[in-house]
């Protein structure tokens, strides 16, 4: 073990627009065990409110536990630090990663706020997450990247702190992200997200269960966000009424989990899709797998994340949920997952 300083958070670490003056960090002297310089951040799933959200719209997202990805830290004493990425086939050490590389950024910046020189370590950092899927992969490899660094210096940052962190990354990865992504995964609860609000960590009163499946066809969050935005800005009353109908799903989706019911969720999940197809992220290879869940029994089905490939969702019955992913297989999906949403209850028995 090592000397090291715990936090105990006094208004949060500093970030690119405070000054020196706002660093109002408190640190308390402990030890951090060698064997514990590792972290992990689960995937996640947007149930309603994708793309809408960009324009001020409430969404939902939920982690996904099942895929994740994992951050460790190896000391390597004389050398710099450096970045591992062995799924992609990329190292490279802080010092000579460009400005805009996203993880070098967020590793600088946590770095930064946590008022530390570089380590002379190697960070690696491994996903089962797919690329370009819809499931947060970017956030996921940064949040667990900020979490390792701060657990090898002993210090605990709050949610909010690796959210804000995360996004920075975001920023360079997807252009003009909503920042739900950092945020559903930094919290690692279901969360309603608004843009411009405090993000709301919330348990649903009823459990559910999804199957998500995987159409093959990369995502392209990027060009559909861009793509949303130039036609938004080509009929902006159309879109508005796009996105505000969106919202009124999302709130009704909301008060139906907090209160304990699913009727009608799946109805509501379907109307989503509907729209999200009218902006024009959805994708041929996604319609069919849609069509596959329905015919399969699924209660409502849509796709999940920036659209044009990628991810999609359908809720199930927990005794169909076998059948209605062996469906979206036979229909084209490349893999699928089955994931359970708990209650409150069930998430203090795990």
């Amino acid at each position: 073990m090592r000397n090291t300083y715990h936090l105990v958070r006094c208004g949060g670490p500093k970030f690119p627009d405070e000054s020196h003056e706002k660093r109002n960090l408190c640190y308390t002297k402990g030890m951090v065990k060698r064997e514990k310089m590792f972290a992990t951040a689960s995937g996640k799933v947007i149930l309603c409110g994708e793309h809408a959200v960009v324009y001020g719209r409430p969404a939902i997202a939920l982690p996904v536990f099942q895929e994740r990805a994992r951050a460790k830290i190896s000391e390597t004493p004389g050398q710099r630090f450096t970045i591992d990425l062995p799924d992609i086939t990329q190292r490279f050490t802080l010092e000579n990663a460009p400005a805009n590389q996203p993880l070098a950024l967020v590793a600088r910046m946590t770095l930064e706020a946590l008022h530390v020189e570089p380590p002379q370590v190697r960070l690696t950092i491994r996903s089962t997450i797919p690329i370009a899927s819809g499931m947060g992969s970017s956030a996921a490899v940064a949040t667990a990247l900020v979490r390792a660094l701060a657990r090898y210096f002993g210090v605990t940052l709050l949610p909010a702190d690796v959210s804000a962190l995360v996004y920075r990354g975001e920023e360079l990865w997807h252009g003009t992200p909503s920042g739900i992504d950092n945020n559903v995964i930094a919290y690692g609860r279901p969360l309603w997200f608004q843009k411009g609000a405090p993000p709301r960590p919330f348990h649903t009163a009823v459990p559910f269960t999804l199957v998500i499946a995987d159409s093959g066809v990369p995502g392209a969050t990027k060009e559909a966000v861009a793509g949303v935005r130039r036609r938004w800005q080509q009929a902006p009353r159309q879109y508005e009424k796009y996105f505000t109908e969106v919202g009124e799903i999302v709130y009704q989706v909301y008060r139906r989990l907090t209160t304990g019911t699913l009727t009608g969720v799946g109805r509501l999940l379907d109307d989503n899709q509907t729209l999200l197809a009218a902006m024009g992220v959805s994708h041929p290879a996604l319609e069919r797998l849609l069509a596959a869940a329905r015919a399969a029994g699924a209660l409502g089905a849509k796709l999940c994340g920036g659209g044009l490939g990628g991810n999609c969702l359908a809720l199930v019955e927990p005794g169909s949920a076998e059948q209605v992913a062996a469906a979206m297989r036979r229909a084209g999906a490349v893999r699928t997952i089955i994931t359970h949403i708990p209650t409150e209850a069930e998430t203090d028995h795990v």
